[in-house]
């Protein structure tokens, strides 16, 4: 593939991307959002997306949409309970 950007010629380097890649949804775990891409991960999950199709689903714990630095908000995702883990082995005693 050639691109001509800024009138110069970049010349992608030949053999070292993948050639056998899907499509696949990729799903926020944190708050559902899911969107289509091609991907050359596994998965054994599938899910039906908006066109009809089946894909395999690829499950994500963050994105762009749930990172504080894209959505502006200080939120800590916590999706194993580490915080409360944390809290309990460390906890003043009383």
């Amino acid at each position: 593939m050639v691109s001509n950007h800024a009138s110069k010629q970049i010349h992608m380097k030949k053999g070292i991307h993948p050639e056998k890649f899907r499509f696949v949804v990729f799903k926020d775990m944190s708050n559902d959002h899911m969107f289509l891409s091609r991907s050359t991960a596994h998965s054994n999950d599938t899910v039906v997306w908006e066109d009809g199709n089946e894909y395999p689903v690829i499950k994500l714990e963050i994105s762009n949409t749930s990172h504080p630095f894209y959505t502006g908000k200080n939120v800590l995702v916590d999706t194993a309970g580490r915080i409360d883990k944390f809290n309990k082995r460390y906890a003043k005693k009383k």
